[in-house]
């Protein structure tokens, strides 16, 4: 089988600085038929309230991504032996139109979901999740492990704003993209606008974990919780670049310090193999406010993780059904 699937351009033969940037050397498709993960950009931020910038992200980190190789070396995974694997392309977007954006990402999404794919998707700021959400829970609800620095569960900004970075995760859970009593979020931390920022997050049942909570329990405790949380029922990742530590990556809109290592970053996202996962994404890489490439490499090697995790849930359904 895998004799038919994707390849990434061997590393050994052709320089990572030579060819085609594409998410991890792979080829280039303009359609997700066949695919079994499908790995798209949204170069959007057109929810973003202060520094903007993270519409760069996904060329920036199709350009770090070629300096990961095919084999995961804790799982000893080949993913693109287990998986058909492909960069579809970026997403559409309207610069200059929000809600029109919005429209564009779900359909983008929902055409790679009715090909049988899963997305693997990578902004963008936080607000691109929200479409991702209503392609994938167009049926029912899903469960959500989101590994953030901020919830971003805010009701509205600049007056009755209510679609921004700060708040799509709200949105979510009010059109029932969600249940919000499988909503787990990991790393939460920095200033806030008030006492009661969270309580409404509190009061729909989601569970907040934050880094001071983190520091003092670990990956392994933590993660057990979450899976605990989203239990067996489909659910989503979400992984905001800015839980990392700026100090590993600072190229994001809104750093905050005493956040992950990249190391804890890698840990945590290698506990969420098992779960039943309809997609993944990273946002919020800013390739402007980078230094040295920093986050963009640190984005790369999430996405590879989370590819990593999806295309070991791939092969065992596969199995499981063979």
């Amino acid at each position: 089988m895998s004799e038919n699937f994707h390849q990434p351009v061997d590393a050994a033969k052709v320089p990572r600085f030579a060819g085609h940037a594409t998410f991890m050397r792979l080829p280039a498709v303009t359609a997700s038929q066949g695919l079994d993960i499908a790995l798209a950009g949204i170069p959007w931020d057109g929810g973003t309230t202060n520094r903007a910038g993270a519409r760069h992200g996904p060329r920036e980190v199709r350009n770090y991504s070629s300096l990961m190789r095919s084999t995961h070396h804790v799982f000893k995974t080949e993913p693109f032996k287990v998986a058909n694997i492909a960069d579809v392309g970026d997403l559409a977007v309207n610069p200059i139109d929000l809600q029109d954006s919005l429209r564009l990402i779900e359909a983008g999404v929902a055409e790679i979901v009715a090909a049988g794919a899963l997305p693997l998707c990578v902004g963008g700021d936080h607000l691109a999740t929200l479409p991702v959400l209503r392609a994938v829970a167009r049926k029912a609800p899903v469960g959500l492990i989101h590994f953030d620095a901020h919830s971003d569960t805010n009701d509205t900004y600049f007056g009755n704003n209510a679609y921004t970075h700060g708040t799509p995760f709200r949105r979510a859970i009010e059109e029932r993209l969600l249940d919000p009593r499988r909503v787990v979020q990991i790393g939460i931390r920095g200033s806030i606008y008030g006492p009661d920022e969270h309580d409404w997050a509190i009061a729909q049942g989601i569970r907040i974990i934050y880094m001071e909570e983190f520091s003092r329990r670990g990956p392994d405790e933590i993660m057990a919780e979450a899976r605990d949380i989203v239990g067996e029922d489909p659910a989503y990742v979400t992984f905001d670049i800015d839980s990392i530590d700026p100090s590993m990556a600072p190229g994001t809109g809104t750093p905050e310090i005493g956040g992950l290592s990249t190391r804890e970053a890698q840990q945590l996202v290698r506990l969420l193999d098992g779960l039943n996962l309809v997609g993944a994404d990273l946002v919020e890489v800013s390739p402007p406010f980078d230094l040295a490439g920093m986050t963009s490499i640190a984005g790369a090697t999430i996405m590879f993780e989370l590819m990593c995790v999806l295309a070991r849930q791939v092969d065992r359904n596969r199995k499981e059904g063979a």
